[in-house]
């Protein structure tokens, strides 16, 4: 049976991060985006410093690559309702942090947003999404392409190339059958676990350097704890989620008016706020989730 593995997202926080280990987040990002990725550093910004409420949502990092291409990852555990217009805030968010004040907006960075997704999304059956941006006629529905010059200027084929990309990896849609190299990598990020037979890039290197075992006792401790933390608030959070949803209904039904179904959703809100609370989820976390101000949320 194959050994039980760090977490990306565990592995993201502390190891991946080393230059010694780029080769394991160059294999992900290659079998990603169905190309060569050299990673030259990672890039440091507000958003994806280690800060103490990350466990409670998301972990970050962003890389630059050969290309000057910027790559966000995201890793997110909670359902959030708002979620694509958050990873369109980092995107734009990241444009902005690194256009040199001045500079002409040819120089605007090229920003692929990877993200990672542990709760039921949307609605679809696949589980790997791609977003990417195209100008399409009104009229007679033809595709915009770029004119030599700006090809040369942007130094990119189509319009595309420039504009920021999205992926969203549906981990639970999943079904554990690894069709080929990037269902390897997916595999081991909803299982923690690395078969045999898999030759993905970047998996052999994960396999030996991301093996629990070889953590010291500190470090396993550590990683336990956040395995159970994780667990314990998504557990909660859902059972939150539901519970309010529930209620919610319950009220607007027995008001059957529309007036009684707001109330029933507001009600439902404010019980998951106390929920939440009554986990120690950190305030600002719960009034991102629920829409309630902090002031709302300190008087449950």
């Amino acid at each position: 049976m194959p050994r039980k593995l760090i977490s990306f997202d565990w592995a993201i926080k502390k190891i991946l991060r080393s230059k010694a280990n780029f080769g394991i987040l160059e294999g992900f990002l290659s079998e990603l985006l169905f190309t060569e990725i050299r990673i030259l550093e990672v890039l440091e910004s507000e958003s994806n410093q280690d800060k103490g409420f990350d466990k409670y949502n998301r972990v970050d990092i962003k890389v630059i690559d050969a290309d000057q291409q910027i790559i966000i990852i995201e890793i997110q555990y909670l359902r959030e309702l708002d979620y694509l217009q958050r990873i369109l805030f980092a995107s734009a968010k990241t444009i902005s942090e690194h256009l040199t004040e001045g500079a002409a907006y040819a120089e605007v960075s090229k920003v692929i947003s990877v993200n990672i997704l542990y709760f039921d999304f949307g609605k679809g059956d696949d589980y790997i999404y791609h977003g990417t941006t195209h100008f399409i006629g009104m009229h007679n529905h033809s595709v915009l392409e770029l004119s030599e010059d700006q090809k040369k200027l942007y130094k990119a084929e189509k319009i595309a190339d420039i504009y920021p990309e999205y992926y969203l990896i549906e981990v639970k849609n999943f079904n554990d059958i690894a069709k080929d190299s990037l269902d390897e990598w997916v595999y081991f990020l909803k299982n923690e676990q690395i078969k045999e037979n898999f030759t993905a890039r970047g998996l052999r290197q994960a396999k030996e350097t991301l093996d629990v075992l070889k953590m010291n006792e500190r470090e396993r401790h550590a990683y336990e704890y956040h395995q159970e933390q994780l667990h314990y608030e998504a557990s909660m959070y859902e059972s939150s989620y539901i519970a309010a949803k529930l209620e919610g209904k319950a009220e607007g039904k027995a008001e059957g008016k529309a007036e009684g179904k707001a109330e029933g959703k507001a009600e439902g809100i404010l019980i998951t706020a106390k929920n939440m609370k009554q986990a120690e989820i950190p305030v600002t976390t719960i009034a991102k989730v629920t829409g309630l101000s902090i002031a709302q949320i300190e008087v449950l």
